[in-house]
Formats: structure tokens, C-alpha cells, sequence
């Protein structure tokens, strides 16, 4: 199964069987409280009346092709997350393992509200995505982290590949041995990765678009081959690719059309079936660079 719908979220986990899924990463609005809005423009040759400098001096000007944004507010952030916690835990097998990404501002109101849903003894792990980008703070220290908490539905009963785990460098490996070396060594808890590079292959426009690497991790090793990935806050796709690239189902549902635009176009090479939406590829679409 690879499908992706538009629709509410909440709707669409009701109408889930129990025990539907293998692995739930979702990635909801931080409620920060600001509008997350990404431009999508394209750059065209202009020696003459270019507003940017390219590769090897060359002019560019700047054509804005539209935006994608959304309110990242509500008035009661955790009544609005809480049914669908316990619908997603619900849609899970057994063996399932449940991932939230949030950051600082709400990360310790989700964790009690899941411990409440999952039961505390279930909560398995806090993750720190790290990554050192962007503006920096004078009147306090920067915050350059995400909060992502595991909670598996059962805790003596989970899906966990270690073998399947992505490797790291030593940073002294002459101190380890060349058979440790060239193995490497296992994650931690902290997961240094960069955002999406501006303007790397891998972004899309949408705002507030997560690695790629990230969700290849935690799909490896949270599922088997042939197991469905749900994320019902979609956003731009990255879960249902890292899933499709590794043999996984996925099901993924928004409620904003831009998102599902964004993924019908994503994920159209992996056989993605898109439910409440349209999208027809325009012809001799052009490569877009999304700032």
C-alpha cells in the first residue's frame, strides 16, 4: 500500500482498521505561533537585468512561482493533538513503534500527554535531531535542536533492526583498530544532520521539510520490508520516500493541498496512489529552486 490522502487527520485514523500499521512518525505544527511560509522561485539566465550572481559570475534574475504556508497556531495544542494519539496508537500492531517530532516549546507537555496514552513504561527514547545552521541568538543560547520521542506500544515487544542501523566514522580510528574502523560506530541518542540544504536536489518548497537521512534511519530500523510507515501529518513526503526507498507501504494524509501537490509530484516514481486530489504534471515542467 502507498497512498496518500487529502483530507483531516483525524478522520482518516478513524477509519483505520486496528492494528493497520507497523510505525506512526508524524511531524505536527511546533505551535510556534508564527506563519511557516517557503517561496518557490526559478532562476533565469540574465547577463543584462539580473538580480543574483550564479556559477562562474553568471546573472541571474529571480521569477517567484508562488508559495506554501500555513498557520502554525492553535489555542489548545495538546486538545487538538490527544485523540490523535490515541487513534494512532489504536491504527498500530502490536510490535509498532510511535514517533512524535516536536521541539522545545512543546516537546514536555507531549511527553506527558503521551505517557498518558502510551503509558509512561512505553516511552522508549528522546532523540536529539542537532544541526548548527541559521541565526544566532545574543540574549540567549541558540536553540538548534528538534525533540523526536519514541514510544513503542508494547515495551517488551518492538520492531528494532540494529543491523540495519547506519554507521558512523571514528574520529580517532587509529585508536579503535582497522576491523572497528572500517565497520564504524553505531548513533546515539543525538543525531547531528543538517537541514535541507536550500538549494540541494532534495528540497521540495515545502516549508519546514525534514532530512530525508532522518526518516531513512528511524524506517530501517523501526520496520521491515513490506510493513506500512502512516505519517498524518505528511507535509511534504519525506516519510513516504525514505519508506518506498526501503521496500515499505505508506500512508500519508494532509489537509492542505499544496502538501498533497507536493507529494503526488514526489512520490509519483514509486507508485503512489493519491486520494481527494488531482495532480496532473505540467508539461516541460522546469527544475525549481526553493529559498
Amino acid at each position: 500500500m502507498r497512498k496518500v490522502v487529502l483530507g483531516d487527520n483525524l478522520d482518516v485514523l478513524a477509519s483505520l482498521p486496528d492494528g493497520a500499521v507497523d510505525l506512526v512518525y508524524i511531524d505536527p505544527p511546533f505551535n510556534t505561533g508564527r506563519a511557516q511560509t517557503r517561496r518557490t522561485i526559478r532562476a533565469v539566465r540574465d547577463d543584462a537585468g539580473g538580480d543574483r550572481t550564479g556559477f562562474q559570475g553568471n546573472r541571474y534574475r529571480t521569477i517567484e512561482l508562488g508559495s506554501a504556508a500555513y498557520a502554525d497556531r492553535f489555542d489548545d495544542y495538546l486538545a487538538f493533538l490527544a485523540p490523535r494519539f490515541r487513534e494512532a496508537r489504536r491504527a498500530l500492531k502490536a510490535d509498532g513503534s510511535f514517533f512524535l517530532h516536536v521541539d522545545y516549546r512543546e516537546v514536555h507537555y507531549c511527553k506527558v500527554l503521551l505517557d498518558e496514552v502510551f503509558g509512561r513504561e512505553s516511552f522508549v527514547n528522546e532523540i536529539i535531531w542537532a544541526y548548527d545552521y541559521g541565526a544566532r541568538s545574543t540574549t540567549r543560547w541558540p536553540a538548534k535542536h528538534d525533540n523526536i520521542l519514541w514510544y513503542a506500544k508494547d515495551p517488551a515487544n518492538y520492531t528494532f533492526n540494529y543491523d540495519a542501523m547506519d554507521r558512523l566514522p571514528y574520529m580517532a580510528p587509529g585508536l579503535v583498530g582497522a576491523e572497528k574502523a572500517a565497520r564504524g560506530k553505531t548513533p546515539t541518542d543525538v543525531w547531528w544532520h543538517t537541514i535541507v540544504p536550500t538549494n540541494g536536489k532534495e528540497k521540495t518548497g515545502y516549508p519546514t521539510q525534514k532530512p530525508l537521512a532522518i526518516l531513512e534511519r528511524i524506517v530501517r530500523v523501526h520496520s521491515n520490508p513490506g510493513e506500512v510507515v502512516l505519517d498524518f501529518f505528511a507535509g511534504s513526503g519525506t516519510t513516504g520516500e525514505a519508506a518506498a526507498k526501503h521496500g515499505r507501504g505508506f500512508i500519508l494524509v494532509d489537509d492542505n493541498p499544496e502538501a498533497v501537490r507536493v507529494m503526488a509530484k514526489r512520490l509519483a516514481p514509486y507508485g503512489a496512489e493519491v486520494e481527494g486530489f488531482e495532480w496532473i504534471p505540467g508539461e516541460g515542467e522546469q527544475p525549481l529552486l526553493s529559498i
